[in-house]
């Protein structure tokens, strides 16, 4: 179901978005936890909170977020967990793992914590727009500048992170984006043991022979030319569960769109594990450059005009684009200056931010 919520209705509907409200109890730990119902494993405390949030976009759908608290008010940060995997629920006392932001780990629809069904960098990646916009009604006291929101994903996160910055492109200051599918088709035709294939077939609903658009709308190198998010990729050479070859072609991409992302590949690293041999040095390297990409940037801007691709969906800060199917790829041109979008390619529907 598309919303065609205007964000200050969004704010008031946001506001009383929790599943439930509950009691306050004491942990074994001394800390004050507010637990949401009486035999709940969602809970509120001083240091952390775990909590289910209605998708906005998807009628039915609730979503898990763990969301880390920072000791003053400081940006956003939006995690992404791995493909077979889903959020850890955490302890009542449990320390911000980016302690110089509000962390936000987001369990996508369909995993442990969450309802709905997994579909593969569809709407999936809308949840997480909806757990920044749920940050921002009821965290707003712990946000230093609601426009400071960064990403971090790794593996099938990784792969989130590219679909991502392609489908927000005026959200994100900066992306790090660690050994990611960019392409769901190669990844699906490379993957010969079918560890990834066995779950993109139901995820999806076909297979890249029956619809390949459909696995085009969810890879990151379809919305390259997008991409205005400083995004900080970074990849094994000899991974084998996903090959370097998707960030190489990314980066290629990329850097003959003059767009701003870097790439860095270690040499040698890699094996069945994303990151096995990885020497004491190169590790130092992979996270000096990961805090490069979580320092402050600038938050990016939208040029007045332009023309911008829809991969089943796309957000800006000025409007939203839904094409007809998640499946479906479309282009627009838009001009803000004269409140106007019009499809190039593709059929769908407008909505207007106030």
């Amino acid at each position: 179901m598309r919303s065609g919520l205007t964000l200050c209705v969004l704010a008031v509907f946001l506001s009383n978005n929790l599943i439930a409200q509950g009691n306050t109890h004491i942990s074994a730990e001394g800390i004050q936890v507010e637990y949401l119902d009486q035999d709940s494993i969602f809970f509120r405390s001083a240091t952390v909170d775990f909590v289910r949030i209605r998708s906005t976009k998807t009628e039915n759908v609730q979503i898990a977020i763990v969301v880390f608290k920072p000791a003053k008010p400081s940006p956003v940060l939006l995690l992404s967990h791995g493909w077979h995997g889903s959020v850890s629920k955490p302890k009542p006392n449990a320390d911000n793992p980016h302690s110089q932001f509000l962390t936000i780990e987001v369990d996508m629809r369909g995993r442990t914590y969450s309802t709905g069904k997994q579909d593969c960098n569809g709407y999936e990646l809308y949840d997480f727009y909806d757990a920044y916009r749920y940050a921002l009604v009821h965290y707003r006291d712990l946000i230093s500048d609601p426009d400071q929101v960064y990403l971090r994903g790794e593996s099938g996160g990784g792969g989130n992170g590219f679909g991502l910055v392609g489908k927000f492109p005026d959200l994100f200051c900066s992306a790090v984006i660690n050994c990611g599918p960019s392409d769901y088709e190669l990844w699906y035709r490379c993957d010969s043991v079918g560890e990834f294939r066995d779950e993109m077939v139901p995820w999806i609903g076909v297979t890249p022979d029956e619809n390949p658009e459909a696995y085009a709308s969810r890879s990151g190198i379809t919305t390259v030319a997008n991409v205005l998010t400083p995004s900080y990729v970074c990849h094994g050479e000899l991974d084998k569960r996903v090959p370097a070859e998707h960030s190489r072609r990314y980066y290629d991409i990329a850097k003959r769109m003059n767009k701003p992302v870097r790439y860095l590949e270690l040499k040698g690293v890699g094996d069945e594990r994303h990151w096995g041999n990885i020497t004491d040095e190169q590790n130092t390297q992979k996270h000096q450059f990961e805090q490069e990409a979580l320092a402050r940037h600038e938050v990016p801007v939208l040029p007045l005009s332009g023309r911008l691709f829809v991969a089943g969906f796309l957000v800006t800060k000025t409007f939203l684009v839904f094409m007809n199917s998640v499946d479906d790829i479309g282009i627009i041109d838009y001009d803000l200056g004269r409140h106007r979008v019009e499809f190039v390619i593709g059929e769908g529907v407008v909505e207007w931010a106030r």
